[in-house]
């Protein structure tokens, strides 16, 4: 059954305000704040996410999505395949940031298994056009990649003196063919 225009609307601003709000507060965000910032009631919350762990796993889903699906309209949009690669993986790294101790929070493997799912493809078509324009070196495995980014993203936001964007920057300019 599709949803109504309206109803798509508040579930998009409901999982917008709820990333925002994990964001600021951690995943245990108070609900009336998450509704307050959708432009929402908290029965509205509710009704399209009877749990909070509902709640928590459609935001990390939804952005998994777009970030997905910014691949694609980078590689579009951008002046170079190496330019879209560098700004999705920023896309990737702030995704990242924002959900460290996600996963323990829900205890939920298949989340990963659609993270990969989802992600991996993208990369490997960026990389694939980078590679193709001869701006990166061959051979650069996806997988290894965003694993790269991930480990480099595991001390934002605890280390004031870390900069996560700046080491990936060094990763991705080092992926460049000379």
């Amino acid at each position: 059954m599709t949803k109504r225009a309206d109803a798509r609307r508040n579930e998009k601003a409901l999982l917008d305000a709820a990333a925002a709000a994990f964001v600021e507060s951690g995943v245990d965000a108070p609900v009336r704040d998450i509704a307050a910032k959708a432009g929402v009631g908290v029965g509205t919350i509710y009704r399209h996410f009877p749990a909070r762990s509902d709640l928590i796993v459609a935001v990390f889903r939804h952005q998994v999505q777009e970030c997905a699906a910014a691949g694609p309209e980078l590689l579009a949009s951008s002046t170079s395949p190496h330019e879209a690669l560098r700004r999705w993986i920023d896309l990737f790294a702030d995704f990242l940031v924002t959900k460290h101790g996600l996963p323990e929070a829900l205890n939920a493997g298949d989340l990963h298994a659609y993270f990969l799912e989802r992600l991996v493809p993208v990369c490997a078509e960026i990389v694939g056009a980078a590679t193709e324009a001869g701006q990166i070196v061959p051979g650069i495995n996806p997988v290894g990649l965003l694993r790269g980014v991930g480990n480099l993203c595991i001390g934002a936001g605890r280390d004031d003196g870390y900069d996560a964007r700046q080491m990936i920057g060094f990763l991705i300019e080092g992926l460049r063919k000379d």
